[in-house]
C-alpha cells in the first residue's frame, strides 16, 4: 500500500469556514464582566510593539486611557493627532498576539490598523537606523496561514503603503520600501537564512507584518506596518538598538496617523 500523504496542520485550514470562537464573543464577555458601554474604538488604531513610546506618551501627558476598550489582555490609550483621536496599544509582540488584538479592534470599530515595530537588518546595504516600509512579507510564521492560502509572501495594502511613504518622507530618517521577513522565532535566525534572504532582496526581519497583512486581506481592513531598523547581525553592541529620542518615535506615530486618515478619506 502507498504511504498516506503527509498532512501539515498549518497548511490544511478550512479558510472559508466560520470560527467557533469569535472576537465579538470575547468583547461581549469583557463588557459584561466590567460593565463597559459598547463604545467604538477610534477609527485608526496603532499597535506599538515595543511599548517604550506608549510609556513615554503616558508619562508626558500625550496619552490618556481609553476606558471603553473591551479587552482582557491589553489597555488602550487615546492620543490626539491633528485633532483626530488615535488608539494606541502597547507590547502586542508577535504575529499571533498582534492579530488577536487586531481582530478585536476591527470588531470594535477600527477601520485602519497600524503596526510600529523594531526590526533587524537583513540587507547589508540598509542604513542603520532607518525606517523600512514593508509592501510585502515572507510568511515564515504561523498566523497568516489561518487567513490566506499557503504562499511564500503576502502583500500589504498598497494605497496605505504609498501614503505612509509620503508622510514618513518628512522625517530625518531614511525610508526604504520593500519586503521584510516575518518570523515567529527571532532566536532561530540562522546565518544561512540571513544570507539567502539578503540575496533575494529582503530588507529587514520582524515578527508581525505577514500576520497583519494576511488578516487585513481576509477581513478587508487596511493594515500597515513601519519597521524601525536599529540592529543587525555582525554589528558591534554600541551600534545597535538606539532608536533615538522619544520625540522622534512620536513624530513617526503622527506621520503614520496622518497616512491612515488620508486612507480613510481617500486622499
Amino acid at each position: 500500500m502507498p504511504p498516506e500523504p503527509l498532512t501539515l496542520p498549518l497548511l490544511t485550514h478550512a479558510l472559508d469556514s466560520p470560527s467557533a470562537f469569535t472576537p465579538q464573543a470575547l468583547l461581549h464577555a469583557v463588557r459584561t464582566e466590567r460593565n463597559l458601554p459598547p463604545h467604538p474604538v477610534p477609527e485608526v488604531c496603532l499597535l506599538e510593539f515595543d511599548g517604550d513610546l506608549t510609556d513615554w506618551l503616558v508619562k508626558t501627558g500625550h496619552a490618556s486611557p481609553f476606558t471603553p476598550w473591551a479587552c482582557f489582555h491589553t489597555s488602550m490609550y487615546s492620543v490626539d493627532v491633528d485633532g483626530h483621536r488615535i488608539g494606541v496599544i502597547a507590547r502586542t509582540i508577535g504575529g499571533p498576539y498582534a492579530v488577536l488584538i487586531a481582530e478585536q479592534l476591527a470588531a470594535s470599530g477600527a477601520r485602519v490598523i497600524l503596526g510600529l515595530t523594531s526590526a533587524g537588518r537583513v540587507s547589508p546595504a540598509l542604513p542603520i537606523p532607518s525606517l523600512v516600509l514593508p509592501v510585502s512579507a515572507l510568511r515564515d510564521e504561523g498566523t497568516s496561514y489561518h487567513y490566506l492560502p499557503a504562499a511564500e509572501t503576502v502583500d500589504g495594502d498598497p494605497r496605505l503603503a504609498a501614503l505612509l511613504r509620503d508622510e514618513l518622507s518628512t522625517l530625518p530618517l531614511p525610508v526604504v520600501t520593500g519586503t521584510v521577513w516575518t518570523t515567529d522565532a527571532p532566536y532561530r535566525e540562522t546565518a544561512s537564512q540571513l544570507q539567502r534572504h539578503a540575496q533575494d532582496g529582503v530588507l529587514a526581519v520582524e515578527m508581525q507584518a505577514a500576520s497583519l497583512f494576511a488578516f487585513g486581506a481576509a477581513r478587508l481592513v487596511p493594515c500597515g506596518v513601519v519597521a524601525h531598523v536599529t540592529n543587525g547581525a555582525g554589528l558591534s553592541p554600541t551600534d545597535q538598538f538606539d532608536k533615538g529620542a522619544h520625540q522622534l518615535a512620536f513624530d513617526i506615530l503622527k506621520a503614520m496617523s496622518r497616512a491612515a486618515r488620508r486612507r480613510l478619506d481617500n486622499r
